[in-house]
């Protein structure tokens, strides 16, 4: 049997901790994908379409990983692409919080076609978050420790253009 699973977020922008999860979900699972999706709450810093290079440029190393988009509910898009599995991270107790609320809600939506899997991020990432990353970039502080390394210059280059 095929097993998809998807891991849903803004990836605004994708950090060495959402990698970590990214390559832990891939391998117990035939296909993951990893799917940019509009978060209302936030203001993104990123294109969805750039997120979307971002994301397959960090994960083209790793098999069984698709990078996907989609403006909508999750259980809108795991109904269209058939998939029953939703994979999150989670760093802290307040994370568990928020997430087990949104797990709790797409379960009961989707008439419980859509269970989600909840993998706690490597300690070595348990305090990097993109908000905390983009706050760094801001005011020009190495970031080089908390996302790829051609990520770098990109966020840069927007915040030399946001000054």
């Amino acid at each position: 049997m095929n097993k998809t699973a998807v891991y849903p977020g803004s990836f605004d922008p994708v950090t060495l901790g959402h990698l970590d999860i990214i390559r832990r979900a891939a391998s117990m699972f035939d296909r993951l994908n990893v799917t940019v999706m509009v978060n209302t709450a936030k203001t993104p810093l990123f294109l969805t379409e750039e997120r979307v290079k971002i994301l397959e440029e960090a994960t083209a190393d790793i098999p069984g990983v698709e990078v996907d988009s989609f403006h909508g509910l999750l259980i809108d898009y795991c109904r269209e692409k058939g998939i029953h599995i939703a994979v999150r991270g989670l760093r802290a107790i307040t994370d568990f919080e928020y997430e087990l609320q949104i797990a709790q809600t797409n379960h009961e939506l989707s008439h419980g076609e859509l269970d989600t899997m909840f993998l706690t991020t490597d300690l070595r990432y348990s305090y990097l978050s993109s908000s905390t990353v983009k706050e760094i970039a801001s005011f020009g502080g190495d970031i080089s420790a908390c996302v790829p390394s051609f990520v770098v210059p990109l966020l840069y280059e927007k915040y030399s253009k946001k000054h």
